[in-house]
């Protein structure tokens, strides 16, 4: 994963297309934190985060929602 800051983003940025484009992951940070991600779009990396996504979704539906006070779960909503 390569890391670069919105100003170097800028003034490299068919630079990191051919990054990504080769399935490498370009972060873009501003002020240091992470604002955004550059993948292409048939790579494995993006594959792989859909599957993690997934899984992070699944994670938060089994735990339930908290509802003003009242935890409701995924078949009771």
């Amino acid at each position: 994963m390569k890391t670069v800051s919105d100003r170097e983003a800028n003034q490299a940025f068919s630079k990191l297309l051919a990054y990504a484009a080769a399935g490498e992951e370009v972060v873009i940070t501003r002020r240091g934190k992470p604002i955004a991600r550059l993948l292409a779009v048939h790579s494995a990396n993006g594959h792989e985060t859909r599957r993690k996504l997934a899984q992070r979704m699944l994670r938060r539906l089994r735990r339930g929602y908290h509802l003003g006070g009242i935890k409701a779960s995924r078949d009771e909503i």
